[in-house]
């Protein structure tokens, strides 16, 4: 059996986290969650706030998406949260408040893919379930010696079905957070440290000496940079701000946007249909914001509105309030200087 050493190296080895240690579904829920597509060490402080303000179920089903939009800002991939809240609102209406215990239904909330089903139903309820991620799957596919593309649906059964065969029955959540640990400080992608690895001596990549090279997986397209213009709209000792309806960031707040057009004439046209008129004041520089398809190269600039004549689909925001919203990332360099902006019309 390739994984024997595996539960004893990880009873010595095993990472301490905020979040390990519990089998409150709920709890592995979130953490889960959180950690898709993010750093471990990122996710630790917003797990601990988030736990603190939203303690169960019913604590996240009774909240506004919006304070639950504000305590993930930061973390990225919005869509998580706010699948979070529906999941929770369902958890709470249809089921009592309390989750749900079989894999099907847990796999069918809002956001629940295979890898966070299993997670969830391995660790919390000790369901026989392999989580299969990018760690899993750069262990498995070195231990086995799969020398395909592992984005091939056929393989990506394949090592499933070698997740399921070789899981522990009887600690099966330890056996899927032994493999991320693994993954994550040992078998690493490009530069792996065969030389400190429990499995090595049942390894096939080990031994064929081409564990660097594993997984295969086609090359990813890079993202589109896009360029960005972004307004900061000044009137009256406020900022404009609108909350976002594309996909991209639903529900969150942002500056004046201006896709694929980044001049100051761009953005005034733009205000002007909005029924704004402003003037250029100043250009607060560039910034930068890199999301998994496109990038957005983001040219800032300061508009002082000389005319509002009808306010829809935005609003005027002081510092407390604009601090109060949640922004993403994206906008922290053009917060920042908006902030500075409303400071100086206080001073």
């Amino acid at each position: 059996m390739p994984y024997t050493q595996l539960l004893p190296w990880y009873d010595e080895n095993k990472r301490v986290l905020p979040f390990r240690g519990t089998r409150d579904a709920y709890a592995v829920w979130i953490s889960e969650i959180m950690l898709q597509q993010t750093r471990t060490e990122t996710v630790s402080g917003y797990y601990t706030r988030f736990m603190e303000r939203f303690p169960d179920v019913e604590a996240l089903a009774l909240a506004d998406e919006q304070e639950v939009l504000k305590y993930w800002e930061g973390l990225g991939y919005y869509s998580r949260a706010r699948n979070l809240h529906k999941a929770a609102k369902i958890v709470y209406q249809e089921y009592g408040g309390r989750f749900p215990h079989s894999h099907e239904t847990v796999r069918a909330l809002p956001g629940i893919g295979d890898y966070t089903a299993a997670a969830v139903c391995s660790i919390a309820y000790r369901l026989a379930y392999p989580a299969i991620d990018g760690n899993l799957t750069r262990v498995i596919s070195r231990v086995h010696g799969i020398r395909e593309d592992v984005g091939i649906p056929s393989v990506k059964r394949q090592i499933e079905e070698l997740g399921k065969a070789h899981i522990d029955p009887d600690r099966p959540g330890d056996w899927n957070q032994a493999l991320m640990d693994l993954g994550a400080t040992i078998c690493l992608p490009g530069t792996p440290d065969c030389a400190r690895c429990p499995l090595k001596e049942k390894c096939d990549a080990f031994l064929q000496d081409d564990a660097e090279l594993l997984p295969v997986r086609a090359a990813a397209k890079p993202p589109k940079p896009v360029p960005m213009g972004v307004a900061l709209v000044t009137h009256n000792g406020k900022i404009l701000v609108q909350q976002r309806d594309a996909a991209l960031l639903k529900g969150l707040w942002v500056f004046l946007l201006l896709e694929n057009d980044d001049t100051p004439d761009g953005l005034l046209k733009k205000l002007h249909g909005m029924g704004i008129e402003a003037a250029l004041k100043s250009d607060l520089g560039e910034a930068k914001h890199v999301f998994s398809h496109r990038i957005w190269n983001m040219k800032i600039y300061h508009f002082e509105a000389t005319e509002v004549r009808k306010k829809t689909g935005f609003r005027f925001v002081n510092s407390e309030e604009l601090a109060a919203l949640p922004l993403p990332t994206a906008m922290k360099a053009a917060r920042k200087r908006a902030m500075e902006l409303l400071n100086a019309d206080i001073e």
